[in-house]
């Protein structure tokens, strides 16, 4: 079985088929389980994460009665259902390596920095390319009204912001300036105070030729970090911006990062 959260929740066999439970609550519980990745959630936890701090009465009650019906469909699905285990004072989902997306999202990330370490662009920027390939939207995405999986969700969030730096830092690395563009405005169009990814796209610019077009982004990050927070680009910006604006001659070198500090 394949257990994903990077992305709405889903289960599905190792051939695709799916098996997400349909029910809120299950889908809910079964979040939280993948997330405490194999630790012990007391009862209490998964009632507090599960009801927001507000439990009905019958909330243990409930909490069993869930466990037993998730049990059935894991069951049904094929799963292994030992591995959603009893274990005082709570329950635990024990999964095996790499069955849970995170899993492989973590180990190839990892695999990424020590490739690049040793010199290997070529393939941490493969690894990185399948370990952003994982995520299907934001995490948990589906169970966000339940302020628990918000909170997770938002720090799983966190961990894709950085692999995708890594991997835009990378592609600049391997010169691969003009490909990164389009995808690079994107995101400034979701996230229009991220500086690291406007300052990957001010150098693939100049880099592509287009030193005006990079200077305007800098000034359109300026005005929304005025706008938003109040505050001026980072000293990395600043001095990325004067660089272009002085058309340094490192910026065109490819061998090393331009955020650094």
């Amino acid at each position: 079985m394949l257990f994903r959260v990077l992305g709405p929740l889903a289960l599905e066999t190792d051939e695709g088929e799916p098996h997400t439970p349909r029910a809120f609550k299950l889908r809910a519980l079964l979040a939280l389980l993948c997330l405490y990745d194999g630790w012990v959630a007391s009862s209490e936890q998964l009632i507090d994460d599960l009801w927001s701090g507000a439990p009905p009465r019958t909330a243990a009650t409930a909490l069993q009665v869930y466990v037993s019906t998730l049990r059935k469909h894991l069951d049904g699905a094929g799963f292994e259902v030992s591995r959603l285990a009893t274990v005082p004072p709570g329950y635990a989902l024990k999964l095996a390596p790499h069955t849970l997306d995170l899993h492989r999202f973590d180990a190839l990330c990892a695999q990424a920095r020590q490739l690049r370490a040793q010199g290997f662009l070529e393939e941490a920027a493969q690894a990185l390319a399948e370990a952003l390939a994982l995520w299907s939207g934001p995490a948990v995405a589906d169970l966000r009204a339940v302020p628990a999986l918000r909170r997770r969700g938002c720090r799983l969030d966190e961990k894709w912001a950085v692999a995708y730096e890594q991997h835009a830092e990378t592609a600049l690395l391997l010169g691969r300036h003009q490909p990164l563009i389009g995808e690079l405005y994107g995101l400034i169009e979701e996230r229009p105070t991220w500086e690291a990814v406007h300052g990957h796209l001010m150098v693939a610019l100049y880099r592509s030729g287009r030193t005006a077009e990079s200077l305007m982004v800098y000034h359109r990050v300026r005005r929304a970090l005025a706008d938003e927070r109040g505050t001026e680009p980072g000293p990395l910006l600043q001095r990325l911006q004067r660089a272009v604006l002085s058309r340094d001659l490192v910026l065109e070198d490819a061998t090393k990062p331009h955020l650094a500090s």
